[in-house]
């Protein structure tokens, strides 16, 4: 829990560097990977500002992040005391100026501009939150559209109003334009499934104005009945009921935080955080027991984006097609954690700082939570082939969670990071929140006469359906940069010479990833195991050193090749890409993602067909869902929740957690045993 006093100290001290709500060791240094601190974010608004006086130009900030150092700067960095050497602190923002999009690269040591580049392409920036909210008063002070609210008999105070990207659909037009959706929060402040359907409204957010107004018809909104989720608004009867638990760590956590380095068991890593990716995890190695030394798994991984394409191809939804990552921003969509509900009671907090549109640092208290989660099976054994000898051997595992929340407006994104004592990492994603809702003028399924493009979970609404498509950039450096993508098919070889009675066995056919062509996998065809090794490092026994990919339960694009979100989003094609390092490369939808026509995306840089074998590579992994919603998702879904694992293969030479002791079992008040 955070106490009062230390909130109030940070609230005092305004660090953008992460602070953990308990103990914290002071920082002696700045990390070369630190997030902008809040006054490095101020001093950007101060230096854009002093070149384009607010006073004269129309100037508003879409990202302000830590220019990524280069790759051979920090690995320097890291192998030297960093009181030796310095890494070069630059930022960069992206502002739109009188109606023009920069890139500003910034020397935060020098406090100058390095570069000023104006984007000529297709696509716009990141939206900010400060013109989204103006965005959304604009239909609550525009005629035709209180006519439009007051000829449906609803009251103009009890609605609320979001915006929604409209995508780009084979216009040829540049303009950055938005959708306005409106709701009503009369009853019930479970807006999302009560849609104001049958209205079209297009802002301009150059000149902040609805330039496209249309209604065409009423359509009941749907009822406010069975839609709160609040607890305290909730009647008897409860359950299913649960018994209290309590964590409780005599000797404290068994992690270290030190300024954004975390240490925990046999790991080490860095916690970053950006407007646009959210939660950042790099430099993460792990000690070898036996070689006494750690040895780096990951560089640097994070979600380069969010695709979430809706299938209801009619006037009101086909726009619905949100790049969350590109369009919104997971950083600036994190939300704070609520302690001991988002995250456990043995829980540290970190905070974290975004900026708004004018530059200005705005805080996110509790943005990320890291805690130890017990009670699994390390691994274990029960001996009964010995005579007289019967034994059971366990160890409980330990694992430690990196957590964060994106809400990007009705569904909340739950990001783990979990590591693993064994040397595994498991990122996963968890989706809640509230389902999409298309308002029908249908109350049972029985008046159904068409496709509805979704499931009626309620009456008058519609659950459309929809699909989320995650991409993780995995910078994987395992054991050094230079590393090779194997892929390893299983494959059925029959006895014909009588050698066996068997007539059929199978084995493994292992091939090297030349170039990047030959690394686009779809997993559920050929090759069943996916693995990234050093070729220059050998196990004792010959093996290559490497981390095997355990890939999430594959879910494969739907939609053709030409329809114009899947040009945007071609990086679902495949579920596993792999491209040469290049600092450049990071968003898979490219950098400007708001009607972008999907020239800047990584299926069309991986056309270079660059070569791959022996290089530091990236690996690119979606994690997809295909959702049909239930009535079970309704008012509230529970969580739908999806996985992979990097796992060592032969990167140890044997069990690394063979002599690892299981933690010691407390005695606690109250407690039976």
């Amino acid at each position: 829990m955070v106490s009062t006093m230390k909130l109030v100290l940070f609230s005092a001290l305004m660090l953008f560097s992460f602070q953990a709500v308990m103990s914290v060791t002071p920082l002696r240094f700045q990390h070369p990977l630190d997030p902008l601190t809040k006054e490095e974010i101020t001093l950007v608004q101060t230096i854009v500002q002093k070149k384009y006086p607010t006073s004269s130009n129309r100037l508003s900030f879409h990202y302000i992040g830590l220019d990524d150092p280069e790759k051979d700067d920090i690995l320097k960095w890291e192998s030297v005391k960093p009181t030796i050497t310095t890494v070069p602190r630059k930022a960069l923002a992206i502002a739109i100026i009188n109606s023009q999009t920069h890139e500003i690269l910034i020397d935060l040591t020098a406090n100058r501009i390095l570069s000023d580049n104006i984007h000529q392409g297709n696509g716009f920036p990141t939206l900010s939150v400060d013109e989204q909210a103006l965005a959304v008063e604009l239909p609550l002070k525009y005629g035709p559209f209180i006519d439009s609210v007051k000829k449906r008999g609803l009251n103009l105070s009890e609605v609320v109003c979001s915006v929604f990207t409209s995508g780009w659909f084979g216009e040829t037009q540049n303009r950055r334009t938005v959708r306005v959706e409106c709701f009503m929060k009369e009853s019930s402040p479970n807006i999302w499934v009560r849609p104001i359907s049958g209205l079209t409204i297009v802002v301009d957010l150059e000149l902040m104005k609805i330039i496209e107004y249309h209604d065409s018809g009423i359509i009941p909104v749907p009822t406010a009945d069975n839609t709160e989720y609040r607890l305290s608004h909730q009647k008897p009867p409860f359950g299913p009921k649960q018994h209290s638990l309590t964590t409780h760590q005599p000797q404290g956590p068994g992690f270290q935080i030190s300024g954004h380095s975390v240490s925990w068991a046999n790991w080490k890593f860095h916690i970053g955080f950006d407007p646009r990716a959210g939660l950042v995890i790099s430099l993460a190695s792990i000690y070898d027991l036996e070689k006494h030394k750690s040895r780096r798994v990951l560089y640097k991984g994070y979600i380069s984006e969010l695709f979430v394409p809706y299938q209801d191809p009619t006037d009101d939804f086909y726009y619905k097609t949100f790049f969350d990552a590109g369009e919104f921003g997971f950083g600036l969509s994190t939300v704070s954690l609520v302690p001991n509900l988002d995250c456990p009671s043995n829980a540290e907090f970190l905070d974290a700082y975004v900026h708004d549109a004018s530059g200005t640092p705005v805080p996110i208290p509790n943005a990320v939570c890291v805690f130890e989660q017990y009670g699994s099976i390390l691994w274990r054994h029960t001996e009964t082939g010995i005579p007289n000898e019967s034994f059971a051997e366990t160890r409980t595992e330990v694992n430690l969670i990196v957590r964060t929340v994106v809400t990007v407006g009705n569904y909340d994104n739950i990001v783990d990071w979990e590591f693993k004592t064994s040397g595994s990492i498991k990122p996963a994603i968890a989706l809640s929140g509230i389902l999409e809702i298309k308002g029908v003028d249908i109350k049972h399924k029985d008046e159904i006469k068409s496709d509805q493009h979704g499931i009626l979970v309620s009456a008058n609404s519609i659950g459309v359906y929809h699909d989320h498509f995650y991409i993780y950039y995995l910078d994987l450096d395992i054991d050094g940069e230079q590393n090779s993508f194997e892929k390893t098919s299983l494959k059925t070889v029959r006895v014909t010479d009588g050698s066996s009675k068997r007539k059929s066995y199978w084995t493994t056919e292992t091939e090297t990833a030349k170039s990047e062509n030959d690394a686009k996998i779809i997993i559920g065809n050929a090759p069943g195991e996916l693995s990234v090794v050093n070729p220059n490092k050998k196990t004792a026994v010959g093996n290559d050193v490497g981390y095997r990919l355990i890939p999430a339960i594959p879910a494969h694009p739907l939609l053709t090749d030409d329809d114009y979100p899947q040009i945007r989003g071609a990086f679902t094609e495949f579920n596993v890409w792999v491209t040469p390092y290049n600092r450049t490369e990071k968003w898979a939808g490219g950098l400007y993602v708001d009607h972008s026509h999907g020239e800047d995306t990584l299926a069309v840089w991986t056309k270079k067909n660059r070569g791959i074998e022996n290089k530091d590579i990236v690996l690119w992994h979606v994690v997809g869902i295909h959702h049909v919603p239930a009535q079970e998702d309704f008012p509230i879904m529970p969580l739908l929740s999806t996985a992979f694992e990097l796992r060592p293969t032969n990167f140890f030479d044997r069990n690394p957690v063979l002599k690892t002791l299981s933690p010691k079992f407390v005695k606690w008040p109250g407690c039976p045993k």
